[in-house]
């Protein structure tokens, strides 16, 4: 069986999350708030933003509802929990227990991994290892107190980096760490940033600065882009590029470091080297909405469907045709393109 999508496509309704260019979404983006207890300036103005009202947001068993149903109907192998700040959710060990919990069709358990500030997490990560998480990602914008706190708006430098030690006694390996460099501002760090990863067994990732901040606050002259970064990178390291085989859907593009064996490093070029012919990705927002790529305009509902009484079928069917309506690419470089509505921390990264 069949249904029309919102584009006039027809969408499965049987199968994974497929799109009209061949696209199957495994890999299920989970934002758990779009509060955050930092302000950095790319990602929210200094007085925050409106958040969203509590009885909009999903309950912990909603949230453990769609992701069974993403898991068990719709073929998702990997789950992330995203923010705003996730760490600010008091449910989260529980939810990622009961994901773990979770078998894909074959069998397998489901990858579960967090993407955070780091701020609260050298208190609870022993306890977030113990309910199945598999990973972590951490921001780090710089390695300078003064400069961190200028980028974050909170003088807590020393707090993330207690929480990645702590990640990374509690076994949550390889700790993978996210930069974003801002030029002007600390776009001078990338050795630095790499060799103090290195240094810690810490995998390394810097993204380019995307249009997700507040509006009006992106300029594309202002962008360190992904060449930049690797030409300040290779001018100080051997760097051996992964095969583009083993990169499959992820985001980043990964080197290995010469005479560090078993350490990468990796640049998510998302302005200026998109992946988004093998994108994976599908996302869950805060309030129930299904996004089909972090830069969409157009959002799909199941909170009113799963309140209504939705059963299983019927959400999983919504889900698919939200996903069946995924654009080819996100569009920057079209003289059209318009930001999304929603900033980074309400979408999820």
């Amino acid at each position: 069986m069949r249904a029309v999508s919102a584009a006039g496509a027809a969408a499965p309704r049987e199968g994974g999350l497929v799109d009209r260019y061949g696209r199957v979404a495994t890999d299920l983006r989970v934002s758990l708030t779009d509060r955050c207890n930092l302000r950095c300036t790319y990602c929210m103005p200094a007085e925050g933003l409106p958040w969203a009202p509590d009885d909009t947001v999903l309950t912990d068993d909603e949230v453990v509802r769609l992701v069974r149903v993403g898991v068990e109907h719709l073929g998702v192998r990997e789950v992330r929990f995203t923010g705003g700040e996730p760490l600010l959710r008091r449910g989260l060990e529980g939810i990622v227990a009961a994901t773990s919990a979770l078998r894909t069709a074959d069998g397998a358990p489901v990858r579960t991994a967090l993407t955070t500030n780091g701020l609260g997490l050298d208190k609870r990560a022993v306890a977030l290892a113990a309910a199945g998480l598999d990973r972590v990602n951490v921001s780090l914008d710089s390695l300078d107190p003064q400069r961190f706190a200028a980028i974050a708006r909170r003088d807590r430098h020393a707090d993330v980096l207690a929480g990645l030690a702590a990640a990374a006694a509690a076994g949550l390996a390889p700790v993978k760490v996210n930069a974003v460099l801002v030029r002007g501002v600390n776009d001078d760090e990338a050795v630095a940033l790499l060799t103090w990863a290195l240094a810690h067994g810490y995998h390394l990732r810097f993204i380019e600065q995307m249009p997700l901040g507040p509006h009006g606050s992106w300029r594309r002259e202002d962008l360190v882009t992904a060449r930049e970064i690797l030409d300040a990178l290779a001018a100080q390291f051997e760097l051996v590029a992964e095969p583009a085989a083993a990169r499959g859907g992820a985001p980043a593009e990964t080197w290995h470091v010469g005479g560090y064996p078993g350490a990468t490093v990796g640049v998510i070029g998302s302005v200026t080297r998109p992946f988004c012919g093998a994108c994976d990705r599908t996302r869950l927002t805060a309030d129930g909405q299904v996004r089909s790529c972090l830069f969409a305009r157009d959002e799909d509902d199941l909170r009113g469907p799963l309140r209504g009484g939705a059963d299983d079928a019927t959400l999983a069917a919504a889900w698919r045709t939200a996903m069946w309506g995924k654009a080819a690419g996100h569009g920057i470089d079209d003289p059209t393109f318009l930001q999304p509505s929603r900033t980074m921390s309400a979408i999820g990264g």
